[in-house]
């Protein structure tokens, strides 16, 4: 029996296009991540893990698409081998059975720390520049998430005791962002 190919995409924000990632691959099925990788905690990824079946191979873009450090890259890899799954990376051109030679695993390691490293090294890169540009004046931060008559609004319900989760849903933001105006008023 032949199992299915499905196809995980991830990207990191919105606006970035997923469709690029696997297309013109024919897939049985697709999970698509809108979020960070810096964890394996994301919703299509764990419906990709509950869903595939033994024979089944997951196809993605690139190892940095599936795991961010090398530790979760290996976990994955490993879990899915272990249940007969074979993985395959298309930008690396490397499919992992649970067969692979000792070659294979030594390059899904060395692979899988070239990704992490680049990774840190674009953070490095992106501190750096944040960094000059504070210098310059030219860097002004996020932009604020709550203007002056929501914010005025923000404190007159805390005043008058509404909860603070409510407030958070009202106003539109995350409670973090709701703590962080609260020593301002």
């Amino acid at each position: 029996m032949t199992g299915k190919k499905i196809g995980y995409i991830r990207v990191s924000s919105f606006e970035q296009n997923p469709e690029r990632q696997l297309e013109g691959i024919k897939l049985d099925k697709k999970f698509i991540d809108k979020a960070s990788g810096k964890d394996v905690n994301r919703p299509a990824l764990t419906e990709l893990l509950n869903y595939v079946r033994e024979d089944d191979t997951i196809i993605v873009h690139s190892m940095d698409r599936l795991a961010r450090n090398l530790d979760d890259l290996r976990q994955i890899v490993q879990k899915l081998n272990k249940q007969n799954i074979k993985i395959q990376f298309l930008k690396e051109n490397l499919i992992f059975t649970g067969e692979d030679s000792p070659m294979a695993n030594l390059l899904l390691s060395v692979m899988g720390a070239f990704a992490e490293f680049e990774r840190s090294l674009i953070k490095e890169r992106q501190f750096e520049g944040i960094a000059l540009a504070k210098t310059k004046g030219l860097y002004k931060g996020r932009k604020a998430m709550l203007n002056h008559e929501q914010i005025s609004l923000l404190k007159s319900k805390i005043n008058l005791g509404i909860p603070k989760a409510r407030i958070a849903r009202e106003l539109k933001v995350s409670r973090r962002t709701l703590y962080n105006y609260i020593p301002a008023i």
